[in-house]
């Protein structure tokens, strides 16, 4: 596959000879320039860049991002899916000693953690890496070359990548991650492993590989010094509200009491002086109030559904139940057994999934998509739930 890919490395640059100023050979040697004021020798970059030919996997995925666009629920539904909440315990047990001693260093509870891990590489699984990852390097200077809208912060990546390289931390080889060069556990972005990197075993070097600890450390470190973490803080509680309130404004939760907003699930806010912001992200949904912690989780992707993944996952993995109140018109999250029935039906009927082990990927996404429009299903969203398999079972 890679020697095909590096053959057709010609036709693939056609769409994007605009937008790259010069022949990637001529940019390498360009850039050098640049690296070597940015700290990199000579001799690092001569050997790191010696025949590398560019990895367009980023380009074709940054121009061809699939319209996938799911509901709240059912992001929740695959970030929180039955699968990773089951791992995310074994996990817990796992890692009970050094999720406890992250908690002490960092202030960052378990939970946080264990989200942020399930959400990022489903806690190092190493399916995700085989299936997903790629040499970062190639990677990062192929988009510094010929990816015009952010080329300075992709040209800062590719340095940073190249100077973890020079400091002795990791090789080009073993430097594998997403097309855009987030790496390992918790996926760091070479410019995290640089400046916020956490040798937490103590073996001499920082990885985002391997053991979790120097991933998970580092991640806490990021979450309290970028994010503004607070120790002993909660991320927030689903509500019950009177009438839905939105907005930016922040409260105690004492004064959120006072206005007749309660705990779902009843219980009394432990810290009635701390502050939080309402949220009701679907009209007629869940009603949240988010502190500041729930934030320090946004801080990591600016998204709220992935804040809202990452949290929710987390409490799932330590015991927490699920939220008390529906979205409209949602669907329970399909089990591990009805997703392999989803898969294995699909795949019958020439929709491949890439197997049939309970988890969704990109390939069930795209599967469950291609199959929607087949059949007129509207609308295609690549959602793989309990009402897409009963339809394949009536089909059947």
């Amino acid at each position: 596959m890679l020697t095909a890919l590096m053959g057709s490395v010609a036709t693939l640059c056609a769409p994007y000879a605009a937008r790259a100023d010069i022949p990637f050979e001529q940019w390498v040697a360009a850039f050098r320039s640049k690296a070597t004021a940015r700290g990199i020798s000579d001799e690092i970059y001569a050997r790191v860049m010696r025949g590398m030919q560019p990895d367009m996997t980023g380009l074709i995925a940054i121009q061809n991002q699939p319209e996938i666009n799911q509901q709240l629920w059912q992001y929740l539904n695959r970030a929180a899916s039955d699968w990773r909440i089951a791992a995310g315990k074994v996990r817990a047990k796992e890692y009970a000693a050094l999720l406890s001693r992250i908690e002490r260093d960092f202030g960052v509870e378990p939970s946080f953690m264990l989200g942020v891990w399930g959400i990022e590489s489903a806690f190092g699984d190493p399916i995700v890496e085989k299936n997903h990852m790629r040499p970062v390097i190639p990677s990062l200077a192929t988009l510094a070359w010929a990816e015009p809208r952010r080329r300075s912060y992709w040209e800062s990546e590719f340095i940073n990548a190249l100077a973890i390289v020079q400091r002795g931390w990791s090789t080009p080889e073993e430097m594998v991650g997403s097309w855009a060069g987030a790496m390992g556990h918790t996926q760091w972005m070479p410019e995290v492993w640089l400046h916020l990197g956490v040798d937490y075993n103590g073996d001499g070097k920082i990885s985002p590989y391997g053991p979790p600890d120097d991933a998970l450390a580092t991640t806490a470190r990021y979450f309290v010094e970028r994010g503004n973490y607070r120790r002993g803080e909660r991320w927030g509680y689903e509500v019950h509200m009177r009438r839905p309130i939105s907005g930016k404004a922040s409260r105690s939760y004492a004064a959120w009491h006072a206005l007749g907003v309660v705990r779902a699930d009843g219980e009394p806010y432990p810290q009635p002086h701390a502050t939080a912001r309402a949220w009701v992200p679907v009209a007629g949904g869940p009603a949240f109030l988010l502190g500041p912690n729930f934030f320090a989780a946004r801080s990591y992707n600016p998204a709220l559904s992935y804040a809202l993944g990452l949290v929710y996952l987390g409490d799932r993995c330590v015991g927490r139940p699920p939220f008390v109140q529906r979205f409209p018109d949602s669907e329970p999250p399909p089990t591990v057994a009805e997703i392999e029935e989803i898969q294995r039906r699909l795949t019958a009927l020439g929709f491949d999934t890439g197997g049939a082990d309970g988890r969704i990927g990109n390939a069930t996404t795209v599967a469950v998509q291609n199959y929607q429009r087949k059949l007129g299903i509207e609308p295609a969203d690549g959602y793989a739930g309990v009402k897409l398999l009963a339809r394949l079972r009536q089909g059947s």
